[in-house]
């Protein structure tokens, strides 16, 4: 039997991981509710299974760095957590990064967001085709960020490969651009894709995020 010494650190480790354990977030919205532009099936298996494979891979991968036994095989672990972990914060992310036109997706109110975007890239439609642009250039899988800079304070577009998440830059609007999210409907014509789906962008909650970034 374990001393009083002992249980109590690895009970109390036991309950954090049990705490830890991530799940699949639920959509603000239904399934088919971003048509036409997105349809429904592609957001019911974004969501419901690559989705949900992030979460599978993540808690797997924790579960695995809690249980391994010396740093060398904890470190072999990074690579599992960055991808899996990446895929789930930007996922989460995504989901309430979008908005059914009848619930005010794709309309950009006056606001200090459209007032830095004007600052920072000249006019809104100047950036969606400067934004459109850099994220369709991403070869392979990857996304697309509008992100604010803590340092220099500005807007910037930025793009990231694979499902890396944002580290240095504060995320404001991202978009997905694996082949999952739009060959469904767009086939291989991301620039199609990347045009839609500026008609169910929330930037109700991008207006947030900015707000909460400076």
């Amino acid at each position: 039997m374990l001393s009083t010494t002992f249980r109590v650190p690895l009970v109390r480790a036991l309950a954090h991981r049990s705490a830890a354990i991530h799940t699949l977030p639920k959509l603000p919205y239904a399934y088919d509710a971003l048509e036409p532009h997105i349809s429904a099936e592609i957001m019911e298996l974004h969501h419901s299974k690559h989705h949900q494979t992030y979460v599978n891979g993540l808690n797997a991968a924790e579960e695995a760095y809690f249980k391994a036994p010396s740093t060398r095989e904890k470190i072999a672990l990074q690579a599992a957590l960055k991808f899996n972990g990446g895929g789930h914060i930007n996922h989460t992310l995504f989901w309430k990064n979008l908005a059914p036109v009848k619930e005010g997706g794709g309309k950009l109110k006056d606001g200090k967001l459209k007032a830095a975007i004007e600052r920072d890239f000249g006019s809104v439609e100047t950036f969606k085709k400067q934004f459109n642009a850099a994220t369709a250039g991403i070869q392979g899988s990857g996304w697309g960020w509008l992100a604010y800079n803590p340092t220099t304070k500005i807007l910037e577009i930025v793009t990231t490969p694979n499902q890396d998440p944002l580290l240095a830059h504060v995320p404001i609007i991202g978009v997905d651009i694996w082949e999952h999210a739009f060959y469904l409907q767009y086939k291989n014509v991301k620039v199609d894709y990347l045009g839609a789906i500026w008609n169910v962008i929330n930037f109700e909650e991008a207006e947030t995020r900015f707000a909460e970034a400076t």
